[in-house]
Order: structure tokens, then C-alpha cells, then sequence
């Protein structure tokens, strides 16, 4: 295709960025976006290249959410089940991508556009950077949104975002725990760089099982969540990395990893 809805760049590092790109509809979750989502996370998850993921967008906004004129076109309980759950598909594969996902985050992140940026594992934004869970605006509770947003929120910090729709801006995102880091807009793709930099001086193996912990532990019980996570430690542990670093560190030396 000539306008491809995701543009897909790689640099030498392994750092991949996937950018939204449908400025046109200020990158709305569509069947068509969602599709191409899906279809770059699953290559990317079979990669083993791949040390980093930016989802970044074009034009004025990072993402409104679902596409509203296409919804309201099918009016049809089994169409809105499929939608959301291939929506959920494609935040769950951010989840489960064995390497660290960043959102670049300017201008509106509403709706499905804020869960995208909450299921991201880290989030840069832009001063310029709004977020809102407004779908409660046109009478639909942002269900699915919730579940990254309690996730990444106090609980009730979050349900006032869900209740009322209103906007938080970039330094209360920041206050709130949705974004890592808030720069102006000139130095946001610098920061991204900055925390990139320091990802992919780590080795990928000992992130990658991090990573998976960190997320299978968070929903269970403390008991189990301290069996999952001794188990992970001792594995990272034996392997080559964690016992090259161990080694450099004690013979005061900088690690060699791959």
C-alpha cells in the first residue's frame, strides 16, 4: 500500500517503531488500524532482533480511541463483540511482547487511545500530551480502558476519569503514574532516546523474563506472586548473562554481553 495505517521503522540497535499513521482521523482505532497492529506485534514477537518497541503516531494526535462513525454504522451486538475483542487482543500482545514497549505520546490520547498508552509498559509525553477516558461523554462507559488504567492509577484517581470524561494533562499523568516522563515537545524524541539507551544496554534475555514476571505476578497472591518471582530470579540467575554480569561487577569490570 501507499499510506500503510502502521509505518514501521528498525534501526541497528533493534529498536522498532511502530507509528500510527491515519492523521486523518487523528489515528483512530479502527478495524483497519487494529488489524495492522495486531499483524506488526505478532511478527515482532517472533523476533528475536528486537530489543525495543516505540508506538508513536502521525499528525496532531497520538490517538482518539475507537473509530465513533465507524461503530455507529453496525449497530450489531456481535460486531461491537468482535471489535473490543480484537482491541483487547492487540493490548494484550503489547503485554506479552518479550522486549519493552514505549508510547510517544503527544497531543489527545482518549478512550481506546489512553489504554494504548496505559497497556504500553513505558510512556513518554509531550507537554502538549492530553489524556481523558471520555467515552462515558457519549453515554459508553470506557470498560475496556479501565483495565490498564487501574493497572497503571489509584483506584480512584481512575474512576474519576471514567465517571466524569474529563481531561488530565501531561504533568498529572505524570503525578498519576499513567506516563513516565513529560518533556517539551522539541525534546520528546530525545527522551524517548535517553530511555531507550539505557533498555537496550541491557541484556535482552534477563528483560525479557522480567517482563513476563512482572505481569504474572501482579495478579496473584503474594504467597504465589514470591514462588513465581524466586523461580524467575533463580533461572535469570543461571543464565549466561546474569552470571557475566555477577562476574564483571565482583572483578570490577564492565559485562560483555552480546
Amino acid at each position: 500500500m501507499d499510506n500503510p495505517p502502521i509505518l514501521e521503522t528498525r534501526d541497528a540497535r533493534g529498536v522498532v517503531t511502530l507509528t500510527l499513521n491515519r492523521p486523518g482521523n487523528f489515528n483512530a482505532l479502527g478495524e483497519e488500524m487494529l488489524g495492522a497492529l495486531q499483524a506488526a506485534l505478532d511478527k515482532l514477537a517472533d523476533d528475536e532482533s528486537v530489543r525495543a518497541v516505540v508506538i508513536a503516531a502521525e499528525g496532531k494526535a497520538f490517538c482518539p480511541g475507537h473509530n465513533l462513525k465507524e461503530m455507529i454504522a453496525r449497530p450489531e451486538l456481535g460486531y461491537y463483540q468482535q471489535l473490543f475483542t480484537q482491541c483487547s487482543r492487540v493490548m494484550l500482545a503489547i503485554q506479552k511482547l518479550p522486549v519493552p514497549v514505549i508510547a510517544r505520546v503527544h497531543g489527545i490520547a482518549t478512550a481506546a487511545g489512553c489504554q494504548l498508552v496505559a497497556q504500553c509498559d513505558l510512556a513518554v509525553a509531550s507537554t502538549d500530551a492530553k489524556f481523558a477516558v471520555s467515552g462515558i461523554n457519549v453515554g459508553l462507559f470506557c470498560s475496556t480502558p479501565s483495565v490498564p488504567l487501574l493497572r497503571n492509577i489509584a483506584p480512584k484517581q481512575a474512576m474519576e476519569m471514567l465517571v466524569t470524561g474529563e481531561f488530565i494533562d501531561a504533568e498529572q499523568a505524570q503525578q498519576r503514574g499513567l506516563v513516565n516522563r513529560v518533556v517539551a515537545p522539541e525534546r520528546l524524541d530525545q527522551e524517548v532516546e535517553s530511555l531507550l539507551a539505557s533498555i537496550v544496554a541491557k541484556p535482552r534475555k534477563a528483560l525479557a523474563m522480567g517482563k513476563e514476571l512482572f505481569y504474572r505476578q501482579r495478579e496473584l497472591g503474594i504467597e504465589a506472586a514470591y514462588q513465581l518471582a524466586s523461580q524467575t530470579m533463580a533461572v535469570n540467575m543461571m543464565d549466561g548473562c546474569a552470571q557475566e554480569g555477577v562476574a564483571a561487577f565482583t572483578e570490577k569490570r564492565k559485562p560483555k554481553w552480546g
